[in-house]
């Protein structure tokens, strides 16, 4: 079996410089860890957990919160890109990854109770939801972490620019000649929720359009349900938008179902803009113009800011606040 000491052989390098190299320390040039991991692949060298976890007092694990309102899981189309991305970032380093359930021992426990029992070296809190007290509590505890989808003063973070999505978005219909445009919210409760409907209104004043609030309808929590009963709300008033900013490709989709369902078409009759752009959004019929989150960018910087914190054993508190894109499609006209 391959050891830490022939690897050190065939590079040339001390046993501790190839630790320190497997293990991410800073003081190792790039250079020399290139080297060394080319070495290591090359010999097919595998570290005993054991021994690596005695050796470095780590436990080479990082444990996963999921916190979203859908139910979804590991199944939500943003989520499962993000932490595709995050795990892709820490298996380089050789971290394995703690989907955690509260229940333990058959007792329910908080996540941090559950993550200090593990050991783990950190953990990222993939969360939707401001009010979440097991989530406050991880952030504000000592142990390192990074949270996605959030803002925070007590923990590193990594979110998508809503409020630039926005005004994207608004700016778009505009340019379109739309000047009633409608926003199907996200729920308050949510960080991106409140993020882009602040969007809406601050852009819409930019463009001096009077934001009324009849135009302004709860979709709940990002669903294709919840899309549809606002686009029927919208539908049902007096004088109904032209276009619609929703906060979600899924809100944008129950939209455009609800249009159909009533005999008008997109884009001929309403243009409609998402955001996140799932992989549906470019699948569907039109083809949605939408704000794209770069969900592989916010994965590799989570991962890459609880790997630094990790490293040099301690808390960070940063903020990386990742830039969106619009994706013209087939979901908006000019009037």
């Amino acid at each position: 079996m391959v050891t830490i000491y022939d690897i050190a052989k065939k590079t040339g390098f001390s046993v501790t410089t190839v630790s320190k190299a497997l293990n991410n320390y800073s003081d190792v040039s790039e250079k020399t860890k290139k080297k060394i991991l080319e070495a290591v692949e090359e010999m097919n060298y595998f570290p005993n957990s054991s021994a690596r976890t005695l050796t470095t007092k780590k436990s080479w694990t990082i444990g996963v919160v999921f916190v979203e309102s859908l139910g979804l899981g590991i199944k939500h189309p943003f989520f499962s890109e993000v932490i595709e991305s995050f795990k892709k970032t820490v298996e380089i380093h050789e971290y394995d990854l703690l989907f955690v359930s509260r229940n333990m021992h058959n007792q329910k426990k908080s996540y941090l109770d559950h993550f200090r029992y593990r050991e783990v070296d950190g953990v990222v809190v993939v969360c939707s939801t401001i009010d979440e007290p097991q989530v406050t509590e991880l952030m504000e505890d000592s142990i390192p972490s990074v949270v996605i989808d959030m803002d925070s003063q007590t923990s590193s973070v990594v979110y998508s620019d809503s409020l630039e999505g926005s005004r994207l978005a608004v700016d778009h219909l505009v340019s379109l000649g739309h000047r009633r445009i409608a926003h199907i919210a996200g729920h308050q409760q949510t960080f991106a929720g409140k993020e882009r409907l602040k969007g809406y209104v601050d852009s819409m004043t930019a463009q001096k359009i009077n934001v009324e609030s009849k135009y302004i309808v709860d979709g709940g929590y990002f669903s294709k349900e919840g899309g549809y009963e606002a686009m029927e709300r919208l539908l049902s008033l007096e004088t109904p938008p032209t276009a619609i900013y929703a906060a979600s490709d899924s809100l944008a989709i129950g939209a455009i179902e609800a249009i159909k369902d009533q005999g008008y078409e997109v884009p001929e009759d309403f243009s409609i803009v998402g955001f996140d752009d799932i992989t549906i959004a470019e699948l569907m019929y039109p083809k949605l113009t939408t704000i794209k989150q770069q969900t592989e960018l916010i994965g590799e910087k989570a991962a890459k800011l609880l790997l630094e914190q990790i490293t040099n054993k301690e808390k960070i508190v940063n903020c990386v606040k990742i830039p969106v894109l619009l994706m013209e499609r087939e979901s908006c006209r000019k009037i």
